[in-house]
């Protein structure tokens, strides 16, 4: 059965440097820190690779988070991955759940994270799916 999770969050960019020997891709890199409010409780650490390109309104970019934290009365951590574009202006953005990346009370977890930003506040809609407790 799928349950929709609904919530807020708080996040901090910080500036980090390439990978040694990357530098001449001239890729943007980031770590991500994350506090969740709502019906999912918790923190998220991880990092974000992307690219700009030279018009305005084009860029991807591709991001790995590791969330810990209280979810439907489960405690336990999952990981998300991030796939994002820019296509002059046309956003899209998929986050989804490592499979068997749950841990815990959160073991098996799976499902979809869609985010919205309005008035420089971050909102997030979570449809997952998780099995039964014995």
């Amino acid at each position: 059965m799928t349950t929709l999770a609904k919530g807020t969050f708080d996040v901090t960019l910080a500036q980090a440097p390439a990978a040694e020997g990357t530098e001449a891709a001239k890729l943007g890199r980031m770590s991500i820190r994350k506090q969740f409010h709502g019906d999912l409780e918790g923190s998220s650490l991880g990092e974000m690779l992307a690219v700009r390109t030279a018009l305005p309104g084009s860029a991807g970019y591709v991001a790995m988070e590791r969330v810990e934290g209280r979810l439907a009365g489960r405690n336990g951590s999952f990981a998300l991955m991030h796939m994002g574009e820019m296509n002059r202006g046309q956003q899209r953005l998929t986050v989804q759940v490592v499979p068997d990346s749950g841990t815990g009370e959160l073991t098996g977890i799976s499902g979809l994270l869609s985010i919205e930003i309005k008035d420089g506040h971050h909102f997030y809609e979570f449809s997952y799916q998780l099995p039964a407790q014995p």
